[in-house]
């Protein structure tokens, strides 16, 4: 039974080697976590409101209309009838997080007023989601006569059959009988 603590290995019967083991084992894992090999996916919560809706709004239109153009807002409140709230929060990684808030008041169902953070235009927005690198100056792809006699001539052996020329385009009778 007790077979096993006798054939261990000697450093693991010592208790101070056995706790070092312990801690480099967890230090390296903790170290894994913190580092950015781990992929964090986007997180994106509420609706995203673009100054070009905000515009389009009008004092005196229908909680309807309201909602047909900005969309069913995040918070509604039982006790603030006539408040709606859009928020809007995104996080990426490798990104500064996003976040957004944007209040809708009414009074008698109609709209009164609106209040809440500098919205960006539909393209702004788009922008700072695009993290892609931009592209870097092609180089010019032209050679000079000097440059391509640098190159040997490409030979044809002499029975390699040269290129055909291609045959003159077929003529199809017309798909309707013209005597009708």
């Amino acid at each position: 039974m007790f077979e096993s603590c006798r054939n261990a290995p000697f450093f693991l019967r010592q208790p101070r080697r056995l706790m070092a083991l312990v801690c480099v084992v967890a230090s390296v894992g903790l170290t894994a976590c913190s580092s950015g090999l781990i992929y964090k996916p986007e997180v994106v919560q509420g609706n995203f409101v673009s100054r070009e809706q905000v515009q389009s709004l009008r004092a005196g239109m229908p909680r309807q209309a309201v909602r047909d153009v900005l969309g069913t807002p995040l918070v509604t409140s039982v006790f603030h009838a006539d408040r709606w709230d859009y928020a809007f929060t995104i996080r990426r990684q490798g990104a500064e997080p996003q976040q957004r808030r944007f209040s809708v008041f009414f009074k008698n169902d109609a709209l009164e007023r609106i209040e809440g953070d500098p919205l960006p235009t539909e393209a702004e927005f788009a922008a700072k989601l695009d993290n892609r690198r931009p592209p870097s100056k092609l180089p010019e792809l032209k050679a000079t006569e000097a440059d391509l006699a640098k190159f040997p001539a490409k030979l044809t052996p002499a029975g390699a059959a040269q290129p055909v020329a291609p045959a003159v385009p077929v003529s199809y009778p017309p798909l309707e009988n013209a005597a009708r």
